[in-house]
């Protein structure tokens, strides 16, 4: 079970808000952090708490496919991104890089900035602790919650290696 406080942002957050190009000079995932949002909230990298949920509009992770988006928003300590819908590169690389995201439009309707939500994966939840309601998602299929948990796609490969070769 997942429970943040919610960060809401609008619609087509491109990955060039995520994470702006002129901090590309860093694959260091603390570093991305620091700046993580700052384009669409200057005060999100300093108040964003570990555990903190992105709800976000259409099209969140549009623009370019660098992975350093997904990097930053899991290094700010956001456990999870609710969107209405998703870039399909950035949908990608989220996983790839272990970050948890949610389609989820009804719940992304009903919330608020500084609503608390709860996100049980397993049974496809999000309840809104703070309005008093609960709303349900596709649960998402177990071998990619087998990837989210293992931190990402080149983790959970080298996990299978390392069982298949006894290491």
């Amino acid at each position: 079970m997942l429970k943040g406080k919610a960060w809401k942002f609008g619609d087509n957050i491109d990955t060039d808000v995520i994470i702006p190009a002129r901090y590309l000079n860093t694959t260091d995932p603390a570093e991305l952090a620091k700046h993580c949002m700052e384009d669409a909230d200057p005060d999100f990298p300093k108040k964003v708490k570990k555990g903190d949920i992105i709800v976000a509009g259409r099209n969140f992770g549009c623009g370019s496919s660098r992975e350093h988006a997904p990097i930053a928003i899991k290094a700010s300590g956001v456990s999870c991104v609710i969107a209405e819908s998703f870039a399909r590169i950035f949908y990608r690389n989220a996983f790839n890089t272990g970050l948890l995201i949610i389609e989820c439009p009804e719940a992304v309707r009903e919330t608020e900035t500084g609503d608390l939500l709860e996100v049980d994966i397993e049974k496809g939840e999000i309840r809104n602790k703070t309005k008093k309601k609960l709303f349900k998602f596709k649960p998402i299929p177990e071998f990619m919650r087998n990837i989210l948990d293992d931190g990402g796609l080149i983790p959970h490969i080298m996990k299978k290696f390392q069982a298949s070769c006894n290491i």
